[in-house]
């Protein structure tokens, strides 16, 4: 594992400010209300050469009736066991608080490097209220406005010096791996598939809708298979967004399929494909991201004969023309089938990255068009000379023929058929161009 620093402290310290200004980007949704970063966030940075991750965790409030809270703490608890070193946040304007005591009380247990940063230091009048918190008796301790940056550099000096180089490019590595987010709408059980996955509670798994605000990075490494799993906020209809913090989650879980080579959709098997779900799908396609369908709760529905064919038939057809998708059935409080999610998402992501060798390409696809001609556009029929792949991330093919605006759609189709049948693109878009040789 890379090396790992943990932002914890009570809520509204500043905490998610700290976390952005080190990302440099707006990764943490910052609001005024308190306990709006729910679970760890995680994100990457480099200082002075070093490459580590940062973990910004929901504020820590010790006893607490507030189920959120009472989840927030054990988020927290794992941050700390997880993280190498531990940034302890407290508020110069509120002064110690028993909330920051108790805190430091678990901190001071751990074995693990403290750095004691006392926020929103912003003038010397400040600067001489902030010594008080040298009685929380920990050594390390920096003055800085998370606002403004200032401090932050001797900050990420005192970090960087604890890693060591080795750390530093194993967080590198980390980030080449495969990522594949779980995208959906809310309550169709994307938390509970994490869970199931990785076999600990990562993320806070309740029945309120929208208790994932934000995407949570998961590194999984078992059974020979190693990537890095998004979960993202479930992505509502815009008509039922009405807090601002919705708004963000929307914009996050676009940004989740951004970041992610595989995305993995669940629909509910007991509401079927709906409008937002077919949304999603087409921004999937756009994006050129693989893709694999769950069909989640498969336990709870009542089993014909071929319900399942008949599912996937008419959900096919909801789909196209993309259809050439792997559809699981599967059910994440029960377990079925999702280790196959996994084998099919990394096969998904291979056929991303497949490059076919330009002679076999030519080979097959020039039998293909040997087969059926291109229809004859205006008295002029049209001739595919010749055919390559290009250099691109989503698997992208280049026709070389005489009048490449008249090749109309379907026998486009009929071409991404033929490359579909004869080489393995299941799970990905791919795109065609015509070109003038």
């Amino acid at each position: 594992m890379g090396f790992t620093v943990a932002i914890v402290g009570r809520p509204n310290v500043g905490k998610s400010t700290l976390f952005n200004r080190l990302l440099e980007q707006r990764k943490a949704i910052v609001d005024d209300q308190s306990g709006v970063t729910r679970d760890r966030q995680y994100g990457i940075t480099d200082w002075n050469g070093k490459t580590f991750n940062v973990i910004d965790t929901g504020g820590f409030v010790p006893q607490s009736e507030d189920i959120f809270e009472r989840e927030i703490k054990k988020q927290v608890l794992i941050a700390v066991e997880e993280a190498n070193a531990i940034v302890f946040m407290v508020d110069v304007t509120t002064g110690i608080t028993d909330l920051d005591e108790a805190m430091a009380d678990v901190l001071r247990r751990s074995t693990k490097p403290i750095l004691l940063v006392v926020n929103k230091v912003d003038n010397n009048e400040r600067l001489l209220e902030a010594s008080e918190f040298y009685s929380l008796g920990l050594e390390h301790i920096f003055f800085l406005s998370s606002m403004s940056g200032s401090g932050t550099g001797e900050l990420l000096d005192a970090l960087t010096a604890l890693i060591t180089e080795k750390d530093s490019s194993e967080t590198d590595k980390e980030n080449q791996l495969p990522k594949f987010a779980i995208i959906g709408q809310p309550n169709t059980g994307k938390s509970s598939l994490l869970n199931a996955l990785v076999g600990q509670e990562r993320t806070i798994v309740s029945n309120i809708a929208g208790t994932t605000r934000d995407t949570i990075h998961t590194h999984y490494k078992q059974f020979n298979k190693e990537f890095i799993l998004i979960d993202t906020a479930g992505i509502r209809r815009k008509t039922k967004v009405h807090e601002d913090l919705e708004f963000y989650s929307v914009i996050r879980a676009i940004n989740a399929i951004d970041e992610a080579d595989v995305c993995l959709l669940m629909l509910d098997a007991e509401k079927g494909i709906a409008a937002q779900d077919l949304n999603i799908f087409a921004q999937v396609v756009k994006k050129g991201k693989g893709m694999v369908v769950l069909v989640n709760k498969w336990d709870l529905i009542k089993k014909e004969t071929n319900t399942a064919k008949e599912f996937e038939k008419d959900l096919k057809k909801r789909l196209a023309p993309f259809t050439d998708v792997p559809l699981l059935f599967i059910s994440a409080t029960e377990k079925t089938r999702i280790f196959k999610v996994i084998e099919t998402a990394i096969e998904v992501f291979e056929n991303r990255q497949r490059k076919i060798p330009t002679s076999q390409l030519n080979e097959v696809m020039l039998k293909a068009v040997e087969a059926y001609h291109a229809p004859v556009v205006r008295g002029n029929s049209i001739k595919i000379k010749y055919i390559t792949q290009l250099p691109t991330v989503v698997p992208s093919f280049a026709f070389f023929c005489n009048f490449p605006d008249d090749v109309k759609q379907p026998y486009k189709n009929y071409l991404e058929n033929q490359l579909r049948a004869s080489f393995k693109f299941t799970g990905v878009p791919i795109r065609l161009f015509f070109r003038k040789k």
